[in-house]
C-alpha cells in the first residue's frame, strides 16, 4: 500500500481558486508561448542563413535562443495541458526529467550570458586580437563547456529524486516540476538536496554575475579612455543588448530565489506568478531586445521580409 502511494503520479497545480477560468488564462499564455517560439526560432533561422551573422557574438546569441526555446518547450506541455485540458497528473519519471531540463537550461543560460560578456570584453578591450582569440573552434569549445556545465552540474540533486519514497501529499505548487518543490514531498533525508542547490547557486549564478560585472567594469574603463565621444557611444551601444538580457535574467532569478527562501507567508498566487515571470519573461524579451538594438539583425529581418514579399 505504502509503495503504491510512493509510486503514484504527482499532481500539478495552476492558479488556485481560479480553476473555472483556467481556459481564459490559457489565452495569454498561448500568445506568450507563440511569441517566444516564433521570436527565438526566427533568430536561429537568421543566424543560420545570413553569412553576415556568422560571428562569435551571434553564435553565442544562437545558443541563447536555443536555450530559451528548450526551456519553453520543457514547460509548455504541462502548463497548457493543465490550463486547457485540466490535465493535472504527471508521472514521477516525467516530472523528474522535466525538473532536470528546467534547472540545467537555467544554468546554461547563465553560462551563455557569461560567454557573451567575454565576447564583448575581447571586442572592446582587445579589438585587434578579437579574430585570433575567438576562433570558430574556441567558440565551439566555450559553447560546449557552457552546455556541459549546465547538464552535468544538476545531475547530483536530480538522481536521488528517482529513488526517494513519496508517502506524503503528491500535490506540487506549480504547473511544472521544480526540484525544490518535489524534494519537499519526499519521506527521506533531503539534507543534500537542500544544501547542494544553495552551493550551486553561489558557485554558478552568483559567480557568473560577479564575473559579468567585473568584465563591464574593465569595458567601461577601456571605453572612458577613448578620446572621441562618438566612438565611446558606438562601443557602449554594442553592449546595450547584452546588458539588457543580463538584467532581465538575473533580476528574475533573484526575485524567484527571494520568494522561495523568504516568502513562505506570501500568497500562493505571488509564488506562481513569479515562477511564470522567471520562465517566460527572459525568453520573451531576449529576441525583442536584440531585434531592436542590433542593426545587423534588423537588416537581416528586413532582407527576410523583402525575400518573402517577392516570393
Amino acid at each position: 500500500m505504502w509503495s503504491n502511494h510512493s509510486a503514484a503520479p504527482f499532481l500539478l497545480t495552476g492558479f488556485l481558486g481560479s480553476e473555472e477560468i483556467h481556459h481564459w488564462i490559457s489565452i495569454p499564455f498561448f500568445a506568450i508561448y507563440f511569441s517566444i517560439l516564433s521570436g527565438n526560432g526566427t533568430l536561429l533561422f537568421l543566424i543560420w542563413n545570413d553569412p553576415s551573422l556568422h560571428e562569435p557574438m551571434y553564435y553565442f546569441l544562437a545558443v541563447l535562443a536555443g536555450t530559451d526555446l528548450g526551456m519553453t518547450l520543457t514547460t509548455l506541455p504541462t502548463v497548457l495541458g493543465l490550463l486547457l485540458l485540466d490535465r493535472r497528473e504527471i508521472a514521477q519519471g516525467a516530472c523528474f526529467t522535466q525538473s532536470y531540463f528546467i534547472h540545467s537550461l537555467a544554468i546554461v543560460e547563465s553560462g551563455v550570458l557569461l560567454a557573451m560578456a567575454y565576447d564583448r570584453f575581447i571586442a572592446i578591450c582587445a579589438p585587434l586580437r578579437y579574430n585570433s582569440i575567438l576562433t570558430n573552434s574556441r567558440v565551439m569549445k566555450i559553447g560546449l563547456g557552457v552546455v556541459l556545465r549546465g547538464f552535468v552540474s544538476i545531475v547530483p540533486p536530480i538522481v536521488p529524486l528517482y529513488w526517494f519514497p513519496y508517502c506524503h501529499s503528491h500535490v506540487l505548487s506549480h504547473a511544472f516540476c521544480l526540484h525544490q518543490d518535489v524534494m519537499k514531498l519526499a519521506c527521506a533525508d533531503i539534507t543534500f538536496n537542500h544544501l547542494y542547490p544553495i552551493l550551486l547557486a553561489a558557485l554558478i549564478f552568483f559567480l557568473d554575475a560577479l564575473i559579468i560585472v567585473f568584465s563591464y567594469v574593465l569595458i567601461l574603463k577601456t571605453v572612458m579612455g577613448i578620446a572621441s565621444g562618438e566612438e565611446r557611444a558606438k562601443a557602449l551601444n554594442t553592449c546595450v543588448s547584452h546588458i539588457s538580457c543580463v538584467l532581465v535574467f538575473y533580476i528574475t532569478v533573484i526575485g524567484l530565489t527571494f520568494i522561495h527562501r523568504f516568502g513562505r507567508h506570501a500568497p500562493h498566487v505571488v509564488h506562481v506568478t513569479m515562477s511564470y515571470v522567471y520562465f517566460l519573461f527572459p525568453p520573451f524579451m531576449n529576441p525583442i531586445v536584440y531585434s531592436i538594438k542590433t542593426k545587423q539583425i534588423q537588416r537581416s529581418i528586413m532582407h527576410l521580409f523583402s525575400v518573402c514579399s517577392r516570393a
